[in-house]
């Protein structure tokens, strides 16, 4: 796990580019015709960057912040860019991308809970 720390820039980095994406997506469905897929893919966004940025500063409060950050960052890009490949170019990422993306997506929420049951940092 020690290892997953020198990742934590990256979530920090992530977080910064999932926030200006939501908003740069809502703002695309606002003036587009059919917004299912980008208003979706903008909640996600918006929804999961605050998230990570609260894990990476509670990155020495618990044990599973960052592995939890990963697995939502990698949750949060495959199923919001598959809509977002759904909307402008009529097709998926690959094959069962969103779902994967939401399945990562819960499992990093699980892992937040998880970190319930672990040590404090030392």
């Amino acid at each position: 796990m020690e290892s997953l720390g020198k990742l934590r820039p990256l979530v920090l980095f992530v977080s910064g580019l999932m926030g200006l994406s939501g908003v740069a997506l809502a703002a695309a469905a606002s003036h587009g015709g059919d917004t299912h897929f980008l208003g979706n893919a903008s909640t996600m966004c918006l929804a999961h960057a605050p998230v990570l940025l609260a894990l990476y500063v509670g990155h020495a409060t618990f044990r599973t912040a960052t592995l939890s950050a990963l697995v939502l960052c990698l949750g949060t890009i495959l199923f919001a860019g598959d809509l977002v490949a759904r909307h402008y170019f009529g097709d998926r990422l690959f094959p069962f991308a969103a779902p994967m993306g939401g399945t990562l997506m819960m499992l990093g929420w699980l892992l937040i809970a998880a970190g319930a049951f672990f040590g404090r940092r030392a």
